[in-house]
């Protein structure tokens, strides 16, 4: 019996799941089709009708979404180097000498004043991120392959859709893509994965029958992109804008075809295969980010690929990849669950209306979280970008940039604990790179030494303000991108890195230190001018601004910075007079936070109110997380204040801040409330529209909604999950610290990391840890909070270690 049949069949049965229907409908799928649903993946039931349904595949640096199509499969390929634009100096020289006026209005309390004087004087030179300079991440092209099944090319579009049996799933334990389907009695099937081993993009297509696959492949680009033909190879080349003389990073793409059996023949445009048996595509591609020889290159990967055995290659590329995802797991109730067997929009949906009964969703997206890391980012290039490294447009959402108030950081904040930590080597390589543009930015606009970067970047190392006040001076920037390299050093205690980045931090706290000006007001040292990101206030007359002095989130930074910059020199033994001068500095900068009247945390200096109430951005938490200055075991009145501030902000957004909001409920220990935005952060959506306010959710491939896409919001989801699980910034490390009721049932973690260089095995059951193991290169004391009681134990050497029972 078809499994369209049966589906007819559950509409008329009455008293038995339907999921117990779907499992019998899978199987029967499977053992017809060769196909299998991943037990972690996602899977589908028909073509993607957009391309926010197809399956992300990536190797770090080429990636490609296949859409599975019957007739035509459009795969969008990306590589994670390839930008417009170019280096810049947009830093205006003169801004510095404004300093003095802005400064002293802002003491008068005339902010509108100093605003319209920072929009003049205190912005980019030129266009800013609009212009062709900033550049753009951009689409590297689109393969498509365009199949004959017995009736040419051009068929009515209703053959399409006479197709049976069809699958297509993505499976994150492999990073192999699958699609089948039956047509005209044939049962055609195709693999799809960018190869770890060999870096290639590799599309394998196969028939159960003979000779029957017949197909046309093309590869092109919306602009920009130049194909030929070179000796059976498909080759599309060009050079993108830079936006001064049109010069700007060079890429090559490369198609090749071997078939089994039939013919092939290639023209300019296309290559053909007739009557094959099966048919190996390989891509290769590249930049000249990555070196003149690129072209070399491209074509010694290209060749090599073609010369090994499918299955070799296959495995290979498991291999390689598996080496970095079989580091960690996680199992939420019970592991034999079919709820895996459900399509993914069907399964997503089912969570929505129960999220009881599908524990391991929230499993499944820490470790599409963590496919997506290994997937986007490799040590030596770039790190994830707003989209990490897929994207489909020529100009992408924002540019598809570096954005410094929160995003970039965000895509970095689950590596550590989720035993992926050398992912984090990227984002440092390319902070180590700004720095020298960084002390352009801050001579110019401070006057100030040291280094500083605002609110947005790129791989040409922008530093310099954004084009408009109301969001370009927010200079916490590059504090902020310094407590991700010191994280990476908190999980590791890699005396070796932190010698490497200690100039960063060094640098960036010098520069701090530099612009601190005394407030006649209060007596403190604080930031002016400066910005709540993207926030803004009103002033007693009723006017609004966004320029201000000393926001809550500027000071924060400042306190943890100037933390982590004096522990660091001490482990090095360095600096004695900076540690002093930093020690010193601290009694004179404002408090982590300050309580409002209506308890809750003060966002500026002043108790000024917001002109949205429920702003996406609540950045005057950065306190509670990312840092650790507020906890609730250290200070539970700011805890109590912190949760007031986002009771009073709202639950929903853009994705990126609903994730936010969950991580920050998780370090409260409110672990229902962090469940809550788990289950709003899986709202099926399939809108893509810009959105700054309401409604983030995810697509039908996992892919987090602004809307549009920006992946931020996949790794905030998947650092959420992991904080409600296990924390260790608050001096020891804490089991369990935020378990929603919703997963006390039962569960399971291997290979999490904790900070100091631990990893953490852990069972529990009925809400309570049943057995544990903290593990080290060498074994040494840690406190552990179990249950509710903290206790202080030795590590056991990784090697024979054993499990403590409860």
């Amino acid at each position: 019996m078809y499994i369209f049949k049966l589906k007819k069949v559950i509409k008329g049965l009455k008293g038995i799941r339907k999921a117990g229907l779907t499992v019998v409908l899978w199987h029967l799928a499977c053992s017809f089709a060769g196909a299998q649903a991943p037990k972690l993946g996602i899977w589908f039931d028909q073509p993607a009708g957009q391309w926010e349904q197809t399956l992300p595949l990536g190797n770090g640096r080429l990636g490609m979404t296949p859409d599975g199509g019957v007739d035509t499969e459009h795969i969008v390929l990306n590589d994670i180097t390839l930008w417009s634009g170019a280096e810049q100096d947009a830093n205006n020289y003169n801004a510095y000498t404004y300093l003095p006026k802005i400064r002293k209005l802002l003491f008068a309390g005339k902010n509108v004043e100093a605003q319209a004087l920072v929009d003049q004087h205190f912005i980019c030179t030129g266009k800013g991120s609009a212009s062709v300079p900033f550049g753009c991440y951009q689409v590297l092209g689109d393969l498509k392959i365009i199949f004959d099944y017995g009736g040419g090319y051009r068929r009515p579009v209703e053959t399409s859709t006479q197709y049976k049996h069809y699958s297509r799933s993505l499976d994150l334990q492999k990073a192999v893509a699958d699609c089948s389907f039956e047509l005209n009695g044939v049962h055609y099937r195709r693999e799809y994965f960018c190869s770890f081993a060999d870096d290639v993009n590799v599309i394998r297509l196969t028939a159960d029958r003979k000779g029957k696959i017949s197909c046309k492949v093309t590869v092109s680009r919306q602009e920009k992109g130049i194909v030929s033909n070179d000796n059976g190879v498909l080759q599309m080349q060009g050079r993108l804008d830079n936006g001064t003389d049109g010069r700007g990073m060079r890429y090559l793409a490369s198609v090749k075809a071997i078939p089994d059996g039939g013919e092939i023949t290639a023209s300019a445009k296309a290559i053909e295969v007739k009557g094959a048996n099966s048919v190996l595509i390989f891509v290769s591609a590249g930049t000249d980010y990555e070196g003149a020889a690129f072209k070399h290159v491209i074509d010694s990967l290209l060749n090599h690929a073609a010369k090994v055995p499918y299955a070799t290659q296959k495995q290979a590329h498991m291999d390689a990849f598996r080496k970095l995802f079989d580091r960690a797991t996680l199992q939420i109730g019970d592991s034999a669950s079919d709820k895996y067997l459900l399509p993914i929009g069907e399964r997503l949906a089912a969570f929505q209306k129960d999220p009881d009964a599908d524990k391991n969703m929230a499993a499944l997206f820490f470790q599409f979280g963590r496919y997506l890391s290994i997937s986007s980012t490799r040590v030596g290039l770039l790190p994830p970008n707003l989209q990490g490294l897929w994207a489909n447009q020529i100009q992408t959402p924002w540019n598809g940039d570096y954005h410094l108030d929160v995003n970039v950081e965000m895509n970095h904040w689950p590596l550590d604990v989720a035993n992926l930590s050398e992912l984090e080597l990227p984002l440092a390589d390319l902070v180590e790179r700004m720095v020298s543009h960084g002390e352009k930015t801050a001579k110019a606009y401070y006057n100030a030494r040291g280094w500083v970067a605002h609110v947005i970047t790129n791989p040409w190392l922008f530093t310099e303000p954004g084009e408009s006040a109301s969001w370009g001076v927010t200079k916490s920037g590059s504090g902020w991108l310094c407590n991700n390299l010191w994280q990476y050093y908190a999980f590791t205690t890699d005396r070796a890195y932190l010698k490497k980045i200690y100039p960063v931090l060094k640098g960036s706290a010098i520069f701090y230190n530099d612009m601190l000006v005394k407030d006649p007001a209060t007596g403190w040292l604080v930031t002016s001018p400066s910005s709540s990101p993207e926030n803004s206030f009103y002033l007693p007359n009723g006017k609004t601004a966004s320029i201000c002095m000393g926001p809550t989130i500027d000071n924060q930074i400042i306190r943890e910075l100037f933390g982590h910059v004096i522990t660091a020199a001490k482990i090095l033994d360095v600096d004695q007079a900076l540690r002093d001068s930093l020690a010193a500095r601290l009694k004179e900068v404002p408090p982590v936070a300050r309580i409002a009247p209506d308890g809750r945390i003060m966002e500026w200096l002043k108790d000024y109110k917001e002109t949205d109430p429920h702003h996406r951005h609540v950045s005057h938490l950065y306190g509670l997380y990312p840092a650790d200055l507020i906890t609730p075991e250290k200070t539970p009145e700011l805890a109590t204040a912190a949760a007031k501030t986002l009771e009073a902000r709202g639950d929903d957004g853009p994705g990126w801040s609903i994730a936010y909001k969950m991580l920050w409920w998780a370090r409260l220990y409110k672990g229902n409330h962090a469940f809550k935005l788990l289950k709003d952060l899986l709202r099926p959506t399939l809108d893509t529209h810009m959105n700054y306010g309401a409604g983030g959710g995810v697509y039908p491939n996992l892919f987090s909604a602004g809307p549009p896409f920006q992946i931020d919001a996949n790794f905030g989801g998947e650092a959420g999950i992991a904080e409600m699980l296990l924390q260790s910034h608050d001096g020891f490390i804490n089991l369990l610290p935020a378990l929603p009721d919703s997963w006390a049932v039962s569960g399971k973690v291997t290979g999490f990391k904790a900070r100091s260089n631990f990893t953490v095995d852990f069972e529990w059951k009925k809400g309570k840890v049943i057995n544990y193991n903290v593990y080290s290169p060498k074994s040494r004391p840690v406190r552990i909070k179990v249950n509710g009681r903290i206790k202080n134990i030795w590590s056991e050497q990784r090697s024979g270690s054993v499990v403590t029972k409860l």
